[in-house]
């Protein structure tokens, strides 16, 4: 499927809808507090496609658990992260229903009814995206056993970046003065040589 497993397509598909549900909660709040109906509007449809996100972020997830190898610190971490996850849709799912069917007809204390269970999804939302970056940045769940394996083994060898050459001590010779710097002529020089002591200069 154009080069994604189920993991990778679970990967994919979260970061939209988290942005779509966070988007429906602040707009909510704003709605609340402003009474503006732009504010209002923008929360529903924002609450909508979040929540049709959500679900295919959860379909994908319950898909790759099935996937993906691991022992069972990583299980008892995705069972967590899985268990918030249905919770999220849930109540965001409950959320999007009751405003399809009362968007109209909402008064004042529904209203603020339903900001306070949206600020309550979007903590819980906020604990599975813990628990999810845990699988990955701790487990490194979802990455393949020789990928991994590679990956340790290149860690091991020499691995410099410019950063730690710049804490290298410079050599000194016997007077603690700094050693000349090694000559390379360029390829293609005819051979040649130098008087003792005079600068390596052309």
């Amino acid at each position: 499927m154009l080069g994604y497993d189920w993991p990778r397509l679970h990967a994919a598909l979260n970061d939209l809808p988290i942005a779509l549900l966070l988007a429906a909660t602040l707009f909510d709040v704003l709605a609340l507090a402003t009474r503006r109906e732009s504010f209002r509007l923008v929360s529903f449809w924002t609450l909508m496609l979040g929540a049709v996100g959500g679900g295919a972020a959860v379909i994908s997830g319950l898909q790759a658990e099935e996937h993906i190898s691991h022992g069972d610190a990583v299980h008892r971490v995705m069972e967590t992260h899985e268990t918030l996850g249905l919770v999220t849709l849930g109540i965001f799912g409950v959320l999007a229903l009751w405003r399809i069917v009362r968007e109209r007809r909402m008064s004042a204390t529904e209203r603020t009814a339903g900001v306070v269970l949206t600020l309550v999804g979007a903590g819980v939302l906020f604990a599975t995206g813990l628990f999810g970056g845990r699988l990955v940045f701790e487990h490194a769940a979802g990455i393949p056993t020789p990928v991994l394996q590679g990956e340790l083994q290149e860690r091991g060898t020499n691995h410099h970046h410019e950063a730690e050459l710049d804490n290298v001590v410079p050599e000194t010779d016997s007077t603690g003065s700094p050693a000349p710097a090694t000559h390379v002529d360029p390829p293609g020089t005819p051979p040649h040589s130098h008087a003792p002591d005079t600068a390596h200069g052309h």
